[in-house]
């Protein structure tokens, strides 16, 4: 029975250190580019849009259908980076040991 006591010491260890992780992902922010920067998202840790930055060369009434799909690949290149940066975070707050499949940490 000593191991199950470590093992639910460590599960409500693990638990603290997701809860302070959740907390953290909202004050940091990463941010995506597309069209070679010209367009910027910021997201913060739980993919929350922060700030979009627009090149006003970008900004042609004519031109709006490259615009939207240049604010889709910034804002797909944040998630991305969002997404790299939790599982960095899981990595060292579970010592490398991978999620279950299908399990996720929530965002």
């Amino acid at each position: 029975m000593k191991n199950l006591g470590q093992m639910m010491k460590q599960a409500q260890q693990l638990q603290a250190k997701m809860q302070e992780m959740q907390e953290e992902l909202v004050n940091i922010e990463v941010s995506g580019s597309a069209g070679g920067g010209m367009v910027e998202v910021t997201l913060n840790g739980k993919a929350e849009a922060r700030r979009i930055r627009i090149d006003p060369s970008l900004v042609d009434p004519a031109e709006t259908e490259v615009l939207e799909d240049l604010l889709v690949a910034a804002f797909n290149d944040a998630k991305a980076k969002v997404e790299a940066r939790i599982a960095e975070r899981m990595a060292e707050i579970t010592g490398g040991l991978k999620l279950p499949p299908g399990m996720q940490f929530p965002m």
